[in-house]
């Protein structure tokens, strides 16, 4: 299904690349300018790499907070971070891949400019621009390197849980017992998310994990803030007790991170009158970030496809054009439809709970959530065909028929077709054709750029 929905719908997958890199380039920045708490570096990586699989938090008194605060978790951090930290990333194989659509694509254009009288209406530059939107969606997940592989994942979760600690009351007394819920959860059960497309992994899903995720770092983030502050202000977690300064200023000492839960869930608690929000801060500037950038990937490569259509004689409308029109639009509809199937089902995820009934307006938006969901998927089907068709029709010449080539979708009762080109239609095509050729063109080259500008601001 992940192939079918990138093919549907390249303004969403080309959505879930970039808000997956924008998320992380967030959450680093977040850190990086308010948090100095030992495993800060680790949480970072370990959220980054975490969000190809939904996660869950576990706030009671001796959990999450006790994960973070207590010295012998250290292990836990450090050993996740570790595990977590593989790449699927280039190979001589995916490169060589990409350097041959690369240069068919070059010897496609190039075949159709030397001669525009030859064959006009079966050139290869229409299609080719079509799917010029794979490359950059293709080289971005490359370099990104999302950890996929949600059995992988699991078994390094599971390695490091035995380096988890959680506190006690006997925690004075030396003795910290393992934890025996855990305080972050890897979940792959159907009934712990709202949208079941939060259990995929295949990197086309990230847009329906992108909210939890923010969510969960959001408020993995604010606890860690929470107990720097404390230290910046030299407060330990137990009650009544000195300050221990530490060897270096940059280090906190083992003591000042004791405490009973009751203390820790106290050092870590937000202040009085501070109400935690169920969205993420920015997450809507996020959003809309990444939908333009998806946006204008998508339209810059199928609109140059529509522009070579619109003014190969004969112009405007026929069966080409109306064939990427239709994938186009349709391919916004999906992206459309299942974000804000996104978006209602993180709404409804705030009042969600296996043991009550959730209010009316979370149903309402549960219902809707889960309707938008499979009408996308199922135009999805529908639009990798017709982008299958578009290009299969055209090679073929199926296309070469009077309808088509007259142009009756605009021009009515007035279409014509063209027999032979003049000489002033064949210099208008050209300039089209390579007008459309300079924005596809730059409309994946600009994605690129984008988004190594922003992995060299991410680390």
């Amino acid at each position: 299904m992940s192939a079918v929905l990138t093919v549907g719908s390249p303004a969403l997958a080309g959505y879930s690349l970039f808000i997956t890199l924008l998320n992380s380039r967030w959450i680093n920045r977040r850190f990086k300018q308010s948090v100095d708490y030992p495993n800060a570096h680790s949480a970072v990586s370990i959220l980054s790499s975490l969000q190809q699989v939904p996660l869950m938090l576990h706030f009671d008194l001796a959990h999450f907070p006790s994960l973070v605060i207590l010295p012998e978790n250290d292990a836990w951090w450090k050993c996740f971070s570790e595990f977590v930290d593989f790449t699927h990333t280039w190979s001589i194989a995916s490169a060589t891949s990409i350097a041959w659509v690369v240069v068919a694509y070059i010897l496609t254009v190039a075949n159709s400019l030397s001669d525009v009288y030859s064959n006009v209406q079966s050139n290869g530059e229409a299609t080719g621009s079509m799917w010029l939107w794979l490359i950059p969606i293709v080289v971005g997940w490359l370099q990104l390197s999302p950890k996929c592989d949600f059995d992988r994942l699991q078994a390094a979760y599971e390695r490091a849980e035995r380096h988890g600690r959680t506190a006690s009351a006997a925690a004075h007394m030396g003795h910290i017992p393992a934890i025996s819920q855990r305080a972050l959860t890897i979940t792959a059960a159907e009934e712990d998310v709202v949208s079941p497309d939060e259990l995929l992994t295949p990197p086309v899903f990230n847009y329906s994990r992108s909210l939890r995720w923010t969510s969960t770092a959001e408020t993995t983030f604010l606890i860690f803030k929470r107990a720097t502050e404390k230290a910046r202000c030299g407060i330990p977690v137990r009650f009544g007790v000195e300050w221990v300064e530490s060897e270096t200023s940059k280090s906190i000492h083992p003591m000042n991170r004791q405490g009973s839960p009751e203390e820790i869930a106290t050092y870590c608690a937000p202040p009085d009158g501070e109400m935690r929000s169920h969205w993420a801060a920015g997450v809507f500037t996020r959003m809309a970030i990444a939908s333009c950038a998806a946006l204008a990937l998508q339209w810059g490569t199928v609109g140059a496809a529509f522009m070579v259509a619109w003014f190969t004689p004969t112009t405007k409308i026929g069966c080409r054009a109306m064939g990427y029109l239709i994938y186009g639009a349709l391919s916004t509809l999906i992206w459309m439809m299942l974000l804000t199937s996104s978006i209602l089902a993180h709404y409804s995820a705030a009042y969600y709970s296996p043991r009550i009934v959730l209010p009316v307006s979370a149903r309402t938006a549960q219902v809707f959530s889960h309707g938008l969901r499979r009408m996308g998927k199922l135009l999805a089907i529908v639009n990798s065909f017709v982008a299958i068709l578009a290009s299969t029709f055209q090679y073929s010449s199926f296309y070469d028929r009077c309808f088509c080539n007259s142009s009756v979708f605009s021009r009515g009762g007035a279409a014509y077709a063209v027999i032979i080109e003049t000489a002033a239609q064949a210099a208008q095509a050209k300039s089209a054709w390579i007008g459309a050729l300079v924005m596809a063109c730059t409309s994946a080259a600009v994605f690129l750029g984008l988004l190594n500008l922003l992995l060299d601001s991410v680390g």
